[in-house]
C-alpha cells in the first residue's frame, strides 16, 4: 500500500519528534546522542525536525543511541489506545534506501508484551540494522514467502518460506533477499525474560 507524501512528511515529523523527546528524556544533546548513534550532528537535527526520510540504517543507529528498539520508535507514533487495529490504520514506512515495506500490526498502544511488524523485502534488498543495546529484547522471523539470508553477528542463516528464526537483539543483523521475488515476513519482536 503507497501512502501519499503527506502521510510520509507526517510520520518522518512523528519519528522526528519522538526521537527529540527520547534524547531530552535521556538528558542528551544533540551532539551526544549523535555521538553515541555514529551519525552527524547536523542529520540528527533533520530528523528531529522531520526534514529528512532517514533510512532503516540510518534509525537503527539512532535507536541504538537511544537503546531502544525500531519498534518501539514506530510504536510511540502511533494513535489512541486500542485492542483493535485495522489494516487502514496501520502505520507503514517505506525504506528511502532498500524500499522494504514495514507495516506495524501491534494496535498500538494496547499494553502488548509482543509487538508484530509485517515486512515486504524487495528482491535483491539488504539492510545491515546496528546492534541494540536492548539487553533483554528478543526477536523472532517468520518467513512467510520467498528466501531471505540474516546474518546474526557472524552467522549467516538462509531462510525459506515457513522458517522461523529466533535471535537475541545486541549484535548487528544483516537482512538480505537472494531470490528474484519478494520475501514476505512477520517479525515478533519482546521484552523480558525468556519463557522456557
Amino acid at each position: 500500500m503507497e501512502q501519499a507524501e503527506d502521510d510520509l512528511g507526517a510520520l518522518d515529523r512523528a519519528i522526528g519528534e519522538r526521537i527529540k523527546v527520547l534524547r531530552a528524556g535521556r538528558g542528551l544533546t544533540l551532539e551526544a546522542l549523535a555521538e553515541k548513534a555514529g551519525v552527524s550532528r547536523a542529520m540528527l537535527s533533520r530528523i528531529e525536525r522531520g526534514e529528512s526520510n532517514p533510512t532503516a540504517q540510518l534509525l537503527g543507529r539512532v535507536c541504538a543511541g537511544l537503546d531502544v528498539t525500531l519498534s518501539a520508535l514506530f510504536a510511540e507514533t502511533e494513535q489512541a489506545a486500542s485492542p483493535l487495529a485495522r489494516r487502514a490504520d496501520h502505520v507503514v514506512w517505506r525504506d528511502p534506501a532498500s524500499g522494504y515495506v514495514r507495516r506495524a500490526l501491534t494496535p498500538p498502544n494496547c499494553g502488548a508484551a509482543a509487538d508484530i511488524v509485517d515486512v515486504e523485502f524487495p528482491a535483491g534488498a539488504s539492510v545491515t540494522m546496528e546492534s541494540s543495546r536492548a539487553p533483554a529484547t528478543d526477536q523472532q522471523i517468520v518467513l512467510l514467502s520467498g528466501r531471505m539470508e540474516l546474518t546474526v553477528g557472524a552467522t549467516t542463516h538462509r531462510l525459506e518460506a515457513g522458517d522461523c528464526l529466533h535471535m537475541h537483539l545486541g549484535q548487528p543483523i544483516g537482512f538480505r533477499n537472494p531470490g528474484a521475488k519478494p520475501a514476505h515476513y512477520l517479525v515478533v519482536i519482546s521484552s523480558g525474560a525468556p519463557r522456557f
